[in-house]
């Protein structure tokens, strides 16, 4: 008889159905790893990602990374290897996981506790949001200086009113922005 042993790296319980959600918000998702061919077809085909590479080396990671930057992508890195950390500091953001090699975790941006890839989702919903706020705050600030200004400046507005109105546009601007954390506390965080 001939004894051995197998190991085997199981996709975190959630993944597949992160990935789904990430292709169904309009991601394109990659994976790369260092593993065998088999193992990351197989990985692959469970998960749904179409574009997968193996053997890669960390400098071939950054290398891609690179690449897709070059093609004006916005490259989010989620990894928790030793090899991964290279490319989590090439990513314009990274995740790692909290039980990520330390060196992964100092290298990401966002690091996040729990089984799951749900933080993933979490953190790009949240950032989107935040965009999107600050995208309308700053129409906010144009318009408002578009139009208060000259009139003050001409002399059309008294310093009182033009007080109230920079302090209302600053309160509106404030209000906005806090809009995002409402919206956080309605939803289940990871």
């Amino acid at each position: 008889p001939v004894a051995g042993f197998a190991f085997a790296d199981a996709p975190r319980e959630d993944a597949a159905a992160t990935v789904a959600q990430l292709v169904a918000m309009g991601y394109a998702v990659e994976l790369l790893s260092g593993d065998r061919d088999e193992v990351v077809e197989t990985v692959g085909v469970a998960l749904g990602i179409e574009c997968r590479r193996a053997g890669c080396s960390p400098v071939e990671k950054v290398g891609r990374l690179l690449g897709l930057e070059a093609e004006g992508c916005h490259v989010l890195m989620v990894g928790d290897g030793l090899n991964d950390a290279p490319a989590l500091a090439a990513a314009h953001v990274s995740i790692s996981p909290s039980t990520a090699a330390d060196i992964s975790q100092v290298q990401a941006d966002l690091v996040f506790q729990g089984d799951g890839l749900a933080p993933v989702l979490f953190a790009l919903r949240t950032g989107r949001r935040a965009t999107t706020l600050t995208r309308q705050n700053v129409g906010l600030a144009v318009l408002y200086n578009a139009c208060a200004v000259p009139f003050a400046m001409a002399g059309f507005v008294t310093p009182l009113v033009a007080a109230v109105a920079m302090s209302s546009s600053s309160l509106l601007v404030t209000l906005n922005a806090l809009r995002l954390q409402r919206r956080q506390s309605g939803e289940s965080k990871p």
